[in-house]
């Protein structure tokens, strides 16, 4: 067993707490400040939705990237329409209380730290590296992240295996002494394991059916919290010898 020199985190349902919302309502607080009518709202809002539904689906068969600033633009409302400011803005709002990160991260980031491992995170997502940054300064902890990778400004989403090379890339360590943690099986324990990497899952979150893919992985080791993590990996740095 090698040492695990760095632990690199799934960012949403992973970093923040899972829960369940209405994924129409963050288009519809969109289309509301783009449009002049209940009714031109709620169907433009419905066509994002349809975009974004399309795009999750190509990220999950065909592990292609996208960014919400082409999502909207392929529906006319891209960053150059005269409302795309003031309809952003609501929709940033919309998602605040939904990125809120998990008192748990602090404390387990300052652990590996103080075990001189290396802390990385590697998100799909539709959103810039400034918005995520924005999200983890808010909260405290932008200063504890070694490297942070984005499937936005990459080609790929997991579990592709050239997003986790990047990941392990960025955080300047060998995949095989990296640890990927993460609350899904096939983006994060199917995936990471492909490169070589160890991968814990934290089982935390209820998936969606839509967003689910079934594989036949087994995670190498499952911690009921994020809590339980430094644990893991400072018991597997003990057998090794670290």
């Amino acid at each position: 067993m090698r040492q695990v020199r760095a632990v690199i985190f799934d960012w949403g349902g992973t970093l923040t707490p899972w829960h369940q919302f209405d994924y129409a309502a963050q288009w519809l607080a969109f289309a509301t400040e783009a449009t002049a009518s209940e009714q031109e709202a709620a169907e433009l809002s419905q066509r994002i939705l349809d975009v974004e539904e399309r795009v999750w689906q190509l990220a999950r068969a065909e592990h292609v990237s996208a960014r919400v600033e082409d999502l909207l633009e392929e529906v006319g409302y891209g960053i150059s329409h005269p409302a795309y400011s003031r309809a952003r803005s609501a929709y940033d709002r919309f998602w605040e209380p939904h990125t809120l990160t998990d008192p748990h991260v602090r404390p387990l980031w300052e652990s590996l730290r103080e075990q001189q491992i290396r802390v990385g995170v590697l998100s799909n997502t539709i959103w810039s590296r400034e918005h995520h940054r924005a999200i983890f300064d808010r909260d405290g902890v932008l200063s504890l992240i070694d490297a942070d990778v984005y499937s936005s400004e990459i080609p790929w989403t997991k579990p592709h295996p050239e997003a986790f090379r990047a990941a392990a890339a960025a955080v300047d360590t060998d995949p095989a002494d990296c640890v990927y943690v993460g609350d899904r099986l096939f983006e994060d324990i199917h995936g990471p394991q492909q490169v070589g990497m160890r991968a814990i899952l934290v089982p935390h979150s209820v998936i969606p059916l839509a967003q689910r893919v079934e594989v036949d992985s087994r995670p190498d080791a499952v911690a009921q919290s994020l809590a339980e993590v430094a644990g893991i990996v400072h018991g597997w740095n003990r057998h090794a010898g670290g």
